[in-house]
């Protein structure tokens, strides 16, 4: 007897595949993953380039490239809680549209001058005594700054809220899409700067700055149209209300969902929400009241970040910035000091990217076992745990550990040298270095092991270093899961109304850290500190853990140590988010 076909088999079966194959491909998260990837991809080539091209423009010096850092720093640190209220107070359309229009055409407006100032910096320098390329300089920076603004913009009104309102009441759908988002950008730190990176190396400077712009004016239309898809395939997204309103919209959604299409009940919506801010668009509001407006947004945003339930998990994550222990500038650096190549060091970033998508992995499995309260306390420990590999290898053979040595030995020697400041090898070797190792030697001025025969220091022990990268690497999975709880818990327990400017507080609060980190770095340059900026960073670590174990606390009382069965409110697919007043 012949036997009866498979579910699933034939053509039939083939052509249900293919229609889900088709229906994932042209669905609002897909397409929303493909958006955050194209953007994702031109910030990471612009903030890679931008650093290289301002050394390249001021004589190898480093003063353009750390200006340009300091204000970035500033300004987000400044004007985080304000650009929240700004994506709060618009449609989310609007928001998406024009921080995306503004982020991309600063870019190419950038890339133009620069290619300008790279084609005519001899005829530039002549001219007015060379104000005119001093202002040139100003200008990029000042453009650059306010591409990272709308940047900043465009990551908190889609990271923070559009991907909670495509996600639904899912919460398990949440939590993936928050993987998938992070799993982008795991692999656009790694591959963007390679690509731009070789662009620079067998071309120039100016092919550069052309092939950004280039790609950010094809970037911004292909964007601006998936934004536009997103937002037909969600019509929830068309839904936005006020503190005031937000309840009582939340119960006109029930009380007309049995009785009425959703479109019908959108437009009924959207028009009471433009109806109950007409009276208010209407008042006349005083010069002073303007001026002032910003400061008061400045400080509610600082207080209603304080009195959120999910104030110390924010802090937590916040502190996690004030560390030396990543693949920045700093630590790359310090490895070049301690004789490690600079195909060493990209081999590293290539594992620290993998452990940084294993996390993604872990956080998922995890929050599905043990509840997304307890998987913070999970990561945590599991990242300080790696860690303490790092504070071994300060006491360990090859650590060049000497609290004897003044921190601000090499800031003296430098303000009575004449000598100019430090200089990268060559352009042709410059933008390799500068890709592999992050800018090394930034911080002491001292020429990379491989480079003067004349001047290369002896051979040291690699113990210590390898008990460091080691540590750092296994601590990224933690660390990435650990964010991604932290993000979640923003996500589901942050008032709909105040997500933008809680989660610009929060960029705020991470830029404050990071800012921090870097001025430690200045009062101690020298590698003989550099083990004791590890300690010290270990420490607050530890201190953010400590801040997400007591919310842990707060949030799960006796139950804190229960055994990991899963919440039913976090795991649930069919739960509501939670209420904005608990945990």
């Amino acid at each position: 007897m012949a036997r009866a076909a498979e579910p699933g088999s034939g053509p039939a079966g083939g052509r249900r595949r293919c229609g889900s194959l088709v229906g994932y491909f042209t669905s609002a998260k897909f397409l929303l993953y493909l958006g955050h990837a194209l953007s994702t991809w031109g910030d990471r080539m612009w903030h890679f380039a931008v650093s290289v091209f301002l050394v390249e423009l001021y004589g190898n010096s480093l003063l353009l490239t750390a200006v340009y850092g300091l204000v970035v720093a500033g300004s987000v640190l400044l004007l985080g809680a304000i650009i929240g209220d700004w994506v709060d107070k618009n449609s989310r359309l609007k928001v998406a549209r024009t921080s995306l229009v503004v982020q991309n055409a600063s870019v190419i407006l950038c890339g133009i001058i620069l290619m300008i100032v790279f084609l005519f910096k001899t005829q530039l320098l002549t001219l007015y005594h060379g104000w005119l390329l001093t202002m040139c300089y100003i200008l990029v920076i000042t453009i650059a700054n306010i591409a990272n603004l709308a940047s900043t913009a465009t990551a908190i009104t889609i990271q923070r809220d559009w991907i909670v309102v495509v996600a639904g009441e899912d919460r398990s759908k949440l939590a993936d899409m928050n993987a998938t988002i992070r799993r982008i950008d795991q692999l656009t730190n790694i591959l963007a700067p390679m690509a731009v990176g070789q662009i620079m190396t067998f071309g120039s400077p100016v092919i550069g700055c052309g092939f950004i712009s280039g790609w950010n004016l094809m970037s911004m239309c292909v964007e601006y149209l998936l934004l536009w898809k997103v937002y037909q395939k969600t019509p929830t997204l068309a839904l936005k209300s006020s503190k005031v309103e937000e309840s009582e919209l939340k119960q006109l959604n029930v009380k007309k969902e049995s009785d009425m299409k959703p479109a019908e009940g959108v437009q009924l919506i959207v028009e009471k929400d433009v109806t109950g801010f007409e009276p208010q668009q209407e008042k006349e509001v005083s010069c002073a009241t303007r001026i002032a407006e910003p400061f008061i947004t400045f400080r509610d945003g600082w207080v209603a970040y304080y009195n959120q339930p999910v104030f110390l998990a924010g802090m937590g994550l916040a502190f996690l910035y004030m560390t030396v222990l990543g693949f920045d500038c700093i630590t790359t650096g310090y490895a070049y000091t301690q004789g490690l190549s600079g195909s060493v060091l990209s081999l590293l970033m290539g594992a620290s990217a993998i452990t940084g998508i294993m996390g993604t992995v872990a956080f998922t499995w995890l929050r599905r076992k043990c509840g997304l309260v307890r998987t913070g306390l999970i990561s945590g420990v599991a990242q300080f745990a790696c860690l303490i590999l790092c504070a071994i290898s300060v006491f360990m053979p090859g650590s060049p550990l000497d609290l004897t040595v003044s921190p601000f030995a090499d800031i003296s020697a430098r303000l009575f040298e004449s000598e100019p400041l430090p200089t990268i090898v060559s352009p042709g070797d410059k933008l390799e270095m500068a890709f592999a190792t992050g800018m090394p030697n930034l911080l002491n001025g001292s020429t990379p092991a491989n480079g003067d025969p004349e001047m290369s220091p002896e051979p040291v022990p690699l113990i210590s270093v390898s008990l460091l990268f080691a540590g750092v690497i296994a601590a990224r999975v933690g660390l990435w899961s650990f964010d991604l709880t932290v993000t979640q818990l923003l996500q589901e327990n942050v008032m709909e109304s105040e997500r933008g400017i809680i989660n610009g507080v929060q960029n705020s609060m991470n830029y404050l850290l990071d800012l921090l980190h870097f001025i430690m770095v200045i009062l101690a340059p020298n590698p003989e500190a550099f083990g004791l900026l590890v300690l010290i960073s270990v420490s607050f670590v530890a201190m953010g853990h400590i801040m997400y174990f007591r919310f842990a606390q707060k949030s799960l009382g006796t139950q804190l140590f229960a055994c990991c069965t899963p919440d039913p409110k976090a795991v649930s697919d069919s739960s509501p988010p939670a209420d904005t007043s608990t945990v």
